[in-house]
């Protein structure tokens, strides 16, 4: 399946603003389980008070790395935008977002990170489905981990790409070796001063590595938020829109658990990271990277499951593969 290139359509907001993200993203059937880590270019007073609450708890904190382990969606997220189709459930436990005619719906977390690794359980919905991906800025990074759907009996394609400083294009998709939407499974990225992993219940199907020595930008400046949602995307996204939505099958709903955050609040109020540079060099999740061993196992993985690969497209890429594409 060739990569999406059509970014023309996005879900609406909850405000008139638009804010360039580093996307996490669960993309399942007609619609989109799209976990993306959001670079805020612009907080409003509300998410200025919600930082002050959080940096106050940060300061009192013995322990500068922020772990939240089975956080309830209250405490650690909003809903964005389609309220009425986004309910937590469970002691906040579980979240799930649906879609109909009407609207679909989104929530984003109320914290930004600069590094740290991100888990959320997700349980996608069977059937017919298409997803879609919103447009952004012209700088910004961003992380995708998108689920495109498709027609009955056929598998979901597990989309990977990444932006650094607004440089795109680096598109890896996956069959993956069991149904997602039969169970929950995680999904995981990593994002550290040395590398980028996409990990599936903890195993490694990807890495970008840190390669700035060679020219290659990196995400290493910019703030991110988790944004996911769940929105229509008939138009084009299945089979390049010959596949509709059957809304009699609605609503559509998508189902989150078992979020987990190990990493660093950055702070817009005194422009400074939770973590310390001490952090840097002993906590595991800022220091992770794959060895040699774990490396030639996600390589194996990849020739079992990989079915797209942008570093092997002579069409779209005429010139050759990317510097980075040797690396990774």
């Amino acid at each position: 399946m060739p990569p999406r290139i059509n970014h023309q359509h996005q879900p609406p907001r909850s405000t008139n603003q638009f804010l360039p993200y580093l996307a996490f993203i669960i993309f399942s059937a007609i619609f989109v389980f799209k976990l993306d880590i959001l670079i805020s270019q612009k907080i409003f007073t509300t998410e200025h008070n919600q930082e002050r609450t959080i940096y106050k708890s940060i300061n009192q904190s013995s322990d500068n790395t922020v772990e939240a382990r089975n956080g309830t969606f209250n405490q650690h997220f909003i809903v964005s935008w389609g309220e009425e189709h986004a309910r937590v459930l469970n002691e906040g436990e579980l979240l799930t977002l649906s879609l109909d005619r009407k609207s679909g719906s989104g929530f984003q977390s109320r914290r930004e990170l600069l590094f740290g690794k991100v888990d959320m359980q997700m349980k996608l919905v069977p059937g017919n489905s298409a997803g879609t991906f919103s447009s952004h800025g012209d700088f910004h990074d961003e992380i995708d981990f998108e689920f495109l759907g498709n027609s009955s009996g056929n598998p979901y394609t597990l989309h990977t790409n990444i932006f650094s400083q607004g440089k795109g294009e680096r598109e890896q998709q996956f069959f993956l070796w069991f149904d997602p939407t039969a169970d929950f499974h995680t999904y995981s990225i990593l994002w550290n001063p040395k590398c980028v992993m996409w990990l599936v219940d903890n195993i490694a199907i990807r890495e970008f590595r840190n390669i700035e020595n060679l020219g290659v930008p990196y995400l290493r400046d910019q703030p991110m938020r988790i944004y996911s949602s769940l929105w229509d995307a008939e138009d084009w996204a299945t089979q390049h829109g010959l596949v509709k939505t059957d809304w009699s099958l609605a609503p559509f709903t998508a189902a989150y658990r078992n979020y987990s955050l190990d990493g660093c609040v950055w702070s817009r109020l005194t422009r400074t990271s939770s973590c310390t540079d001490a952090d840097f060099s002993t906590k595991e999740v800022l220091t992770t990277e794959l060895d040699s061993q774990s490396r030639a196992r996600m390589k194996k993985l990849q020739r079992d499951h990989m079915v797209y690969d942008y570093c092997k497209d002579r069409w779209r890429f005429p010139k050759g593969p990317a510097r980075e594409c040797k690396h990774n």
